[in-house]
């Protein structure tokens, strides 16, 4: 039986994947690297650390298997970053991430010169702070040396793709996440280029998900343990990737993501727009359908924020597992304890980079559990945000797919199931974006019929929890006060981002 290898260059690790021809998971390995941020708001990353974990991990797995039987291999990874290369594809400078924060003036920018509403009306979004265009604009506003230099602008997962087979390529739904990319041409937006001045001919090929874009070079192949000329699919955005390895293919079923950052994930067979712009709107990963995705930026974050400022106090040995127990100990709602998780700004709905986190409602009854719940129900209050708003714009949001940290913590699926009010379910195989990589790479090596073949074949729901009323109602009643409490506190927010 053939095999296939998802790769995910992810934010906090490049994780590989092996998976057989019905879907089952045969290998995984992870390598992590940094995250740096040399000022406020400032989040990067070097490009050969993400080189350095992609070939750690796919090592790792492929001793783990018969490596020979290895066909195919699919791309996925963290969204927006920019990866800035010179005529002779050397790195430029640190990579920009989609946490980013510095280029708040360069959104209104971009604005000004493509107008608001003519950006959604195109690119499907509004211009943010996490995009890449922003990114491009910033480099030529502020280190115009490094711009004079600039040949190739590649996404993070794009220039693993361009090391492993020598090709600059992209595929749809990725790109999509540029602002440079119109929706319904599937390709890029020569308005949005000439507009802002960005030379088509730094930008990476696009193609549909399955694609096949180039294929694994000798010399790579050898030092990876991989046959060599295998096919490098084109892949997708970490999301949209996630997308296929949950089953999110068709209208109805969303997937709610808790990783670093926190996804509500949406199919749509046309082109669905949120005129405010506080829903993405992207090409999917399954050609010809796009999809509508809510973010929330410190999802899993905040949770490890947590984690990690409590061990600065001397709890080194405090894990996640710790911190979860500690919140089913505490009644829903925390007792009265109610945390905004906008540690690194947000997008959905508030699409404010100079929003700032909270805990609101501290007495000297809270404790650890209390402020751990607090946590994690101030996410899957975000997360709500973005379901209420498909909601108010006819998309179905009845059979929730949990994914990520959330799907894998009873507490938390049981969170999100009484805060959205609807069965969430989860997986047999939850691997998230790389797991959907190489079912991709199983469609573009002809092993799967489509996308949906692959989806019918190997997805598989295994347990679904469902809401409690009495929760349901005592959720409604906080999130109404969560709700509140960002236009409470917004013009202070900006006022202590202003201090810094």
């Amino acid at each position: 039986m053939p095999l296939f290898l998802g790769i995910d260059i992810g934010t906090s690790g490049a994780k590989a994947i092996v998976c057989d021809g019905e879907g089952r998971i045969v290998a995984t390995a992870l390598a992590e690297y940094p995250i740096y941020s040399p000022q406020p708001l400032w989040s990067e990353q070097n490009p050969s650390d993400w080189w350095q974990g992609a070939q750690t991990a796919i090592r790792e797995v492929a001793k783990a298997v018969d490596a020979s039987q290895i066909t195919g291999i699919g791309l996925t990874g963290q969204m927006h970053g920019s990866v800035f290369l010179d005529a002779q594809q050397q790195v430029i400078r640190p990579a920009l991430l989609w946490n980013d924060q510095r280029t708040a003036a360069e959104c209104a920018e971009i604005t000004e010169h493509v107008g608001a509403t003519r950006l959604i009306e195109i690119a499907g979004n509004p211009a943010l702070t996490g995009f890449q265009a922003p990114k491009i604009v910033w480099l030529r506003n502020h280190e115009p040396a490094n711009f004079a230099r600039l040949a190739h602008v590649l996404l993070p997962k794009d220039y693993i793709r361009l090391l492993m087979s020598g090709v600059a390529a992209a595929d749809v739904a990725d790109g999509a996440g540029t602002l440079l990319v119109d929706l319904r041409k599937r390709d890029y937006s020569a308005e949005i280029l000439q507009k802002l001045g960005i030379n088509r001919e730094w930008l990476p090929t696009l193609y549909e998900g399955p694609a096949v874009t180039g294929h694994l070079k000798a010399d790579v192949a050898a030092a990876l343990g991989l046959k060599a000329g295998l096919p490098i699919i084109a892949g997708g955005g970490d999301n949209s990737a996630a997308a296929i390895g949950t089953g999110i293919v068709k209208a109805g079923a969303v997937s709610s993501s808790i990783g670093t950052s926190g996804v509500v994930f949406a199919h749509s067979d046309t082109i669905a727009l949120d005129p405010h712009g506080r829903l993405h709107t992207f090409c999917h990963s399954v050609p010809g359908a796009w999809h509508m995705m809510a973010v929330t930026l410190s999802a899993g974050g905040a949770f490890g924020w947590l984690r990690n400022t409590l061990r600065q106090t001397g709890a080194t040995a405090l894990s996640y597992d710790d911190l979860t127990k500690a919140a089913a100990e505490v009644p829903a709602g925390a007792e009265g304890l109610i945390f905004l998780p906008y540690l690194s700004g947000e997008r959905t709905p508030h699409l404010d980079p100079l929003a700032r986190g909270a805990f609101v409602g501290l007495t000297t009854r809270h404790g650890i559990g209390h402020m751990a719940r607090a946590v994690m129900e101030g996410v899957t209050f975000s997360l709500r945000d973005g379901i209420e708003i498909m909601r108010q714009l006819g998309v179905p949001t009845s059979d929730v797919r949990a994914t990520g940290g959330g799907g894998k913590s009873a507490l938390w699926r049981q969170m999100q199931a009484d805060i959205f009010n609807a069965p969430v379910s989860i997986l047999a195989a939850e691997e998230g974006p790389a797991y959907g990589a190489a079912l991709l790479a199983g469609v573009g090596t002809g092993h799967f019929a489509d996308v949906n073949d692959a989806v019918n074949r190997c997805v598989r729901v295994v347990a679904t929890t469902q809401p409690h009323a009495d929760a349901v109602a005592k959720y409604n009643q906080v999130y109404a006060i969560y709700r509140r409490m960002y236009g409470h506190l917004r013009d202070d927010m900006h006022a202590l981002a202003g201090l810094v």
